[in-house]
C-alpha cells in the first residue's frame, strides 16, 4: 500500500521528522484559505502517486492569494499522468540552500534492509543510481539489532553531507529506519530533504510504502487504505481482489501469477515498450474474473494495447480460453487490441478455442509481447499524428 504524500508526512511528523506546515484542500476556496492561514509563499502540490509532478505542472509555488487561486484552479481536476487530481496539499515554502536524499528499503540481493543517503536530492534517485552510483552512500543494517547511531553517521558522512547538518540528517535517517521496521514498510524516503540557510533540515517530500500483507498489524495505517488507493482503478483492484500496481506506460499486462506478470513487464521493457500496470488475477481465469481484469485495464486511458500471459496449471488452458472468449464477447466493441499467450496444461486446446476475431494469438511470450508493443506504438503514433 502506498501512502499519499500528506499521509506519509503525518506519520513522519508524529515520529519527530520535521515537515513544513501544511493543510489538505479539495476545493479552490479551501486551498486559498489554507494558503492565507499558513502564510506566503506556499507550494500547492497535487496529491497523486506519480513521480515528476513538478515537471507535469502538478506543483506550483505562489506568492499571494491571487496566484494561489489560479494555481489551485489549474491543478484541481487536472489529469496528471492518467490520474485525476482531486486534492492538493498547501504547504509552507522552504527557503533552502541544499537538497539531500535519505531513504530506507530492502536490498533483496543482500537479504538486508539498506539505508541510503545522497547529496543529489531533488532529482529521480533511480536516475542518480544509474548515472552515478557512487553519489549514493549505502549502509546495510542487521534487522536483529536495528540501525545503530554510528551506522547512520557512517552513511551520512560517506555521502559527503555538510558537517553542520550531519547530526540532524543522521537522526532523521535513524528515525526513518525505526519507522521502516516498526511500520512494516517496504520503502521510506525523503526526496528532497531540504537544508535551510540556518542549517535546519526539513522533509519537503515523503514516500511511505507499506507491506499490504502486514496491514493487520497496522490498524491506523489500514484505515488510510481507501484514501491511499489514489484512483478508481486501484479502488477497483481492491474490490476485485487483484494484485495491481499502476505504472506510466501504455501496454496493459494481465497474468495469473506474480512471476509471470513480472516476466512480462521485463519483456515489454526489453522490446522497447512501456508497461502500464502490474495486474495479477491470481488462480483461475473464469469469465467473470477476466472481465473484471479487462474492465480495469480498458479503463486506463494510457493503455493502447493489452497482453495476456496465462499459464494453465490446475485451471486448464481450454478453460482459460473459454473464459477469455466469454469475457470479450460481453463487450459491444473491443476498445483496445488484446494479445494472448497460453502455456501449460491443455494450452494447445486453448489456443484453438480462442476467438481470433476478438484477440491476436501468439505461440510464445516473446512474440505476444512484441505484438502488443507494436500495437501500442502504432496506436500512440496514430493518436499523436506521428509514426511509431
Amino acid at each position: 500500500m502506498k501512502l499519499h504524500e500528506y499521509q506519509a508526512k503525518g506519520v513522519f511528523a508524529d515520529a519527530g521528522v520535521p515537515v513544513p506546515a501544511s493543510r489538505l484542500a479539495s476545493t479552490v476556496d479551501e486551498a486559498v484559505a489554507a494558503a492565507d492561514e499558513i502564510g506566503y509563499p506556499v507550494a500547492i502540490k497535487a496529491q497523486v502517486q506519480v513521480g515528476g509532478r513538478g515537471k507535469a505542472g502538478g506543483i506550483e509555488l505562489v506568492d499571494d492569494a491571487e496566484e494561489a487561486r489560479e494555481a489551485a484552479d489549474a491543478i484541481l481536476g487536472m489529469d496528471l499522468k492518467g490520474l485525476h487530481v482531486d486534492r492538493v496539499l498547501v504547504e509552507e515554502a522552504v527557503d533552502f540552500v541544499d537538497e539531500l536524499y535519505v531513504g530506507v528499503t530492502m536490498d533483496r540481493t543482500e537479504g538486508e534492509p539498506v539505508a541510503m543517503v545522497s547529496t543529489r536530492g531533488g532529482v529521480d534517485i533511480e536516475e542518480v543510481a544509474a548515472q552515478d552510483p557512487e553519489a549514493i552512500a549505502r549502509e546495510h543494517v542487521d534487522p536483529v539489532f536495528g540501525m545503530q547511531p554510528y551506522e547512520a553517521r557512517k552513511a551520512v558522512y560517506g555521502a559527503g553531507v555538510d558537517r553542520a547538518v550531519a547530526r540532524d540528517v543522521s537522526s532523521i535517517l535513524g528515525t526513518l529506519y525505526d519507522l521502516w521496521a516498526a511500520r512494516d514498510a517496504t520503502e521510506l524516503e525523503v526526496n528532497p530533504l531540504m537544508v535551510t540557510g540556518d542549517d535546519e533540515v526539513i522533509a519537503a517530500d515523503a514516500v511511505m510504502n507499506i507491506d499490504g500483507d502486514a496491514l493487520f498489524r497496522q490498524p491506523d495505517l489500514a484505515e488510510m487504505e481507501d484514501e491511499a488507493a489514489g484512483d478508481d482503478l486501484e479502488a477497483k483492484a481492491n474490490e476485485y481482489g487483484f494484485d495491481y500496481v499502476r505504472l506510466e506506460g501504455n501496454v496493459g499486462i494481465i497474468g495469473n501469477g506474480a512471476g509471470l506478470v513480472m516476466t512480462t513487464l521485463d519483456l515489454v521493457d526489453h522490446y522497447g515498450g512501456a508497461p502500464a500496470n502490474f495486474l495479477d488475477i491470481g488462480g483461475g481465469a473464469k469469465a467473470e474474473r477476466v472481465t473484471n481484469a479487462l474492465d480495469m485495464v480498458f479503463s486506463d486511458e494510457n493503455v493502447e494495447a493489452v497482453v495476456f500471459n496465462i499459464f494453465g496449471g490446475i485451471t486448464r488452458g481450454d478453460e482459460v480460453a473459454t473464459g477469455i472468449n466469454e469475457a470479450l464477447e460481453g463487450f459491444d466493441e473491443i476498445p483496445k487490441p488484446v494479445v494472448v499467450r497460453l502455456a501449460g496444461t491443455n494450452a494447445a486446446e486453448g489456443m484453438e478455442i480462442l476467438n481470433t476475431d476478438l484477440v491476436t494469438v501468439e505461440a510464445t511470450l516473446e512474440e505476444a509481447v512484441q505484438r502488443a508493443v507494436a500495437y501500442a506504438q502504432d496506436r500512440a503514433g496514430a493518436t499523436t499524428g506521428g509514426s511509431a
